[in-house]
């Protein structure tokens, strides 16, 4: 089973991930409101507080093998395509839709 590491800085959007990703027996092993405790938390690591894109720039440099799913919110569309071509595997739009998410984290689970 894959760990999940679920970064965002709202709380209430970190919740509904977790909910709707238990409902289908994924494993959320951590969370973090910010690129510094993503980072930190994906392999112990204390650095500057980056936004969600230099965090996962960091995390792909520490591991390429890190299959990363960035969120942001739609008229954000410029994140969208600088996220994917800098190796997150895909996106998800903020607002979440329930099916969405699974879809995605399962194409994404099973397809690395």
């Amino acid at each position: 089973m894959a760990k999940i590491l679920l970064v965002d800085d709202a709380n209430f959007l970190r919740t509904a991930l977790t909910s709707i990703l238990k409902k289908k027996n994924h494993e959320i092993v951590g969370e973090a409101e910010n690129g510094k405790e993503a980072v930190r938390l994906y392999q112990e690591l204390t650095m500057p507080v980056m936004n969600g894109i230099e965090a996962m720039k960091k995390i792909i440099e520490l591991d390429s093998k890190a299959s990363v799913i960035m969120c942001s919110a739609m008229e954000q569309q410029k994140v969208v395509f600088e996220a994917i071509e800098l190796g997150a595997k895909d996106f998800i739009v903020k607002p979440f839709d329930d099916n969405r998410v699974h879809d995605t984290f399962e194409r994404v689970i099973y397809s690395t």
